[in-house]
């Protein structure tokens, strides 16, 4: 019988659209090459996020300032940022009261490309990342470059990406709040390169499994139980 089930969930999956954050793969080259599933193009004057429990893309609210998000943003799927994240935060930045957000790991991945839409998955190869927090709470941004973009796709470390790009990137975080009055509780501790980033990418992975297991192996038991 779990067999039989198994090619049930299977053939449901080729042929419903998947929930961007559990229904899809971090990538079979992870931590190096990730998912990215984008919430949010440079073009937008609206924040947009995933409405967690449809999977659908919402509005949360229109951008007060003028600066514009400096690339495409997102999050990695099937990662959720808790206790192992937040401890990796706590020895890095020598403290002991961070906690994990609870959210899907952030990403920020960097083109040369004009995109005009969101709602989109793109492979994204891991160069570095921000140790950013949020009112206190680890709220990494995980910094990439589009496979095979032709201007950054060849770098393989924060290191390498021209300053003024990266400077672009962590000003708008450290702004973005300010006429909500919440950047004085924001800051970016560090700008780490890709080894931690891995580390991260690995932490927030674990985290998911941690609270939500295998998705598919879940759907399985609970058609299992309703057959009983």
């Amino acid at each position: 019988m779990r067999e039989e089930v198994k090619k049930i969930v299977e053939a449901m999956s080729k042929n419903f659209v998947a929930h961007p954050w559990h229904g899809i793969e971090v990538g079979e080259k992870s931590p190096a090459i990730v998912n990215a599933y984008i919430e949010i193009i440079p073009a937008d004057a609206i924040k947009y996020e995933i409405d967690k429990p449809s999977g659908h893309i919402m509005v949360d609210r229109p951008q007060k300032l003028s600066n514009h998000m400096p690339c495409l943003y997102g999050f990695i799927p099937k990662t959720y940022c808790d206790t192992q994240v937040a401890a990796f935060a706590n020895e890095k930045t020598g403290r002991t009261e961070i906690t994990g957000d609870l959210d899907p790991l952030d990403i920020c991945v960097l083109s040369e490309r004009t995109f005009l839409h969101n709602n989109i998955l793109c492979e994204s190869k891991v160069i570095g990342g921000f140790r950013m927090l949020d009112g206190g709470e680890a709220d990494d941004k995980i910094i990439a470059v589009l496979k095979n973009d032709q201007a950054y796709g060849n770098i393989e470390d924060i290191s390498e990406m021209p300053q003024m790009v990266i400077d672009r990137v962590r000003h708008f975080f450290l702004t973005y709040k300010d006429l909500d009055g919440g950047a004085k509780n924001v800051e970016i501790t560090h700008v780490y390169g890709k080894e931690e980033a891995f580390e991260v990418i690995k932490r927030a992975s674990e985290d998911y499994t941690a609270k939500y297991g295998d998705t598919n192996e879940t759907l399985v038991e609970a058609i299992l139980s309703a057959l009983k």
